[in-house]
């Protein structure tokens, strides 16, 4: 029996340090803000305010887990933690979530009453805050722009979403400073913090799959089994799993069934066509084992 072990990995931002420093840049400003955010929406009177704090305050420990984690990424593996550090970022999101989902509670339970009841806010302090808001976000999202770096696109995506959470409280402000239409207020509130708890929940659900280490994505994995199935001299492919650190740096083990025993020559020729077959995945860590066509696999069957 024979194995061959390919550890692979991805490519790192060509200017670690500069992407670690545009990240904590826009982290400050954007924990500064939430705090203004926080009481402001206080001194307004303004649940929809409230919400995309709650909002912003995600964001924040989105920023400051990418932060931490693009440090820790660099850090070597060790004898206890022989995969890296990558896992880690799964604990951030998962706290992010159940912040999230807990701010979001809090701002329903104000918003829904406020429906049957509507308080008029302040309309000029909401315009001031929300242009404000689309200026502070959007300076960051255009800082976060010019990073290549998978972190920094996601945040920058979420940057985006809050310039545009801050362009309906703009609008709303505007209406009210012009109308009496207090349940504006509320039924904005009510739909951003909905809009954040579908998303959470969506993301809280991946982050327990990946835990339980589920496979990360069922197309990618039947790809990657037919790719190794084709491959000449491989008659049966067993034991494939597909397993995500942190859902984006996968790993994957498997058992290729050979179709005639191979000489030391011949083994070499065929890792470099695993190899090559794999190389388009771009999997952090392989492990592949060949089996000899008459042999029992010790891990039993499938």
């Amino acid at each position: 029996m024979s194995s061959n072990h390919s550890h692979s990995h991805t490519p790192t931002n060509e200017n670690g340090d500069t992407s670690s420093k545009r990240i904590a840049w826009v982290f400050f400003l954007n924990f500064a803000f939430t705090v203004i955010e926080f009481i402001g929406g206080w001194l307004t009177n303004s649940t929809a305010i409230m919400s995309d704090a709650v909002h912003d305050l995600g964001d924040t420990l989105s920023i400051g887990s990418a932060w931490i984690l693009n440090k820790l990424g660099k850090k070597k593996a060790t004898d206890d933690f022989s995969y890296g550090f990558r896992r880690l970022s799964l604990y951030g999101a998962m706290i992010n979530s159940l912040v999230l989902i807990g701010g979001s509670a809090f701002v329903l339970s104000e918003a829904i009453p406020r429906l049957f009841d509507p308080v008029m806010p302040d309309a000029t302090g909401m315009l001031g805050l929300a242009i404000l808001g689309v200026t502070v976000n959007g300076f960051a999202a255009y800082r976060l722009s010019a990073g290549q770096s998978l972190n920094e696109k996601v945040l920058n995506w979420h940057l985006l979403e809050d310039v545009l959470g801050w362009v309906g409280v703009l609008i709303v402000s505007i209406v009210l400073m012009f109308a009496e239409l207090p349940i504006l207020d509320p039924l904005l509130s009510i739909a951003f913090t909905l809009f954040i708890l579908v998303n959470v929940s969506r993301n809280f659900w991946t982050t327990l799959k990946l835990f339980a280490q589920s496979t990360p994505d069922a197309t990618l994995g039947k790809n990657i089994g037919s790719a190794l199935k084709d491959i000449e001299g491989i008659n049966n492919v067993h034991h494939l799993h597909l397993w995500s650190l942190d859902g984006e740096n996968h790993v994957l083990t498997a058992h290729l069934t050979l179709k005639e025993a191979l000489d030391s020559s011949a083994q070499m020729q065929l890792k470099e066509h695993i190899n090559t077959a794999l190389e388009h995945f771009h999997l952090q860590h392989t492990t592949i084992e060949l089996e000899w066509p008459d042999e029992i696999c010790r891990d039993g069957s499938m």
